[in-house]
């Protein structure tokens, strides 16, 4: 026997039926359209929006270290050990010493760079530093003097690769408006971020820029102790500023250093005093064999009289106070002699000059006669000539 299934027949629906219900269907969505009217619909879902990240890296600072070709061994070093103390640093080959210094603002767009720290060289000898801020300035020009690295000197400090330093400055930077504008500069490329990912979260160690003769000096050290104990680490070097810009690597000089001398003037200059070193020798030694005093000390004459026998000792005194007298009056005679002969001598003087004046008088008076005879005769002539 077969299940007989109860299927309930469909009837199709008539017009007014389904007009009914597209009706109900406008109200359904007109009362929720009204309910919505003050919301505002995101582009974007929440599932394609990126987790918010909760970071302290607040200052970002990110310093560019590049150097143009022609430096020296030793300024690569300095560049190294510099780029190893800033755990917040970006480095770039080397750049072309036919380019311009502008470039090096897109360098730092590229990199997304705030400070930039170019090294060059000239001359394989000398080494320049610039500081500067990406962009919008200023910017300074350091020449960098007496570059001591840290493979050179082999001091003993020590401290934790990637600690944020404590940066000290000296009272002078405070009391000039061009050291406060390169303090600026220094505190933002020298000092590490606060959080940055690279850095460590330690304060063991120091870096001071003391300025003196003009210059500035850059020491590091490491801090053994919390009573100031200090034990240095490297590299040293010496700034010394040439010019401060008002833009980055651009713009109009804002000061320039009146005490700044190239070093090439500087070597310059060594070389033409080294070029007299034989006639300033020549010159010394005659200059003092002129200028040497005769008498070097005053002896008191009688000094030795407390000295040995006192009847020798009066003996010796007599005889040379007798010397002295015989001595001054030979002077004396010699002194005569010189001035009878120098009034002799004025006396001839006088008598040749006196004769010098005789003579040419003379001679005047037999010229003036042979004139008057001359002129006679010609008078004579001239009456003898009219008759």
């Amino acid at each position: 026997m077969k299940a007989k299934l109860d299927v309930k027949k469909v009837k199709p629906k008539n017009k007014k039926q389904k007009e009914k219900a597209a009706k109900k269907r406008k109200h359904e969505d007109l009362d929720a359209s009204s309910e919505d009217e003050g919301i505002h619909l995101k582009e974007t879902r929440t599932s394609d929006e990126p987790v918010p990240k909760k970071t302290k890296w607040v200052n970002k600072q990110r310093v560019l270290v590049l150097c143009a070709r022609g430096i020296n061994h030793r300024d690569r070093h300095l560049m190294k050990d510099l780029k190893t103390l800033m755990p917040h640093h970006r480095s770039e080959p080397k750049m072309e010493r036919w380019k311009t210094l502008s470039v090096v603002n897109e360098m730092c767009e590229m990199k997304h760079c705030n400070k930039v720290v170019l090294f060059e060289g000239r001359r394989k000898r000398d080494l320049y530093m610039w500081l500067a801020n990406a962009g919008q300035g200023p910017s300074v020009k350091f020449l960098i003097e007496n570059i001591n690295t840290m493979g050179e000197m082999k001091l003993t400090g020590n401290c934790l690769r990637g600690s944020r330093p404590l940066l000290s400055f000296d009272q002078n930077f405070t009391k000039h408006p061009h050291l406060a504008v390169i303090k600026e500069l220094l505190t933002q490329t020298f000092g590490v971020p606060n959080h940055h990912p690279k850095s460590q979260p330690f304060v063991d160690r120091v870096v001071s820029f003391t300025y003196l003769d003009n210059r500035i000096w850059y020491r590091h050290f490491q801090i053994l102790s919390e009573d100031g104990g200090l034990a240095e680490v490297g590299p040293r070097f010496v700034m010394n500023p040439i010019k401060i810009f008002e833009g980055s690597f651009t713009g109009d000089p804002i000061w320039e250093n009146p005490n700044y001398q190239s070093p090439a003037k500087h070597r310059q200059l060594l070389r033409k005093s080294a070029k007299d070193k034989y006639l300033n020798k020549q010159q010394q030694k005659v200059d003092q064999e002129v200028n040497a005093p005769k008498v070097t000390h005053d002896f008191d004459p009688h000094a030795e009289v407390f000295q040995g026998d006192e009847h020798s000792k009066a003996k010796e005194l007599l005889e040379k106070e007798e010397q002295r007298e015989a001595q001054e009056q030979e002077r004396q005679a010699i002194e005569e002699e010189h001035k009878r002969m120098k009034k002799k001598e004025e006396m001839r003087k006088l008598k040749k000059i006196a004769q010098a004046k005789t003579k040419t008088g003379k001679k005047a008076l037999t010229n003036g006669k042979k004139k008057a005879i001359k002129a006679k005769k010609a008078k004579a002539k001239v009456d003898e000539d009219s008759e």
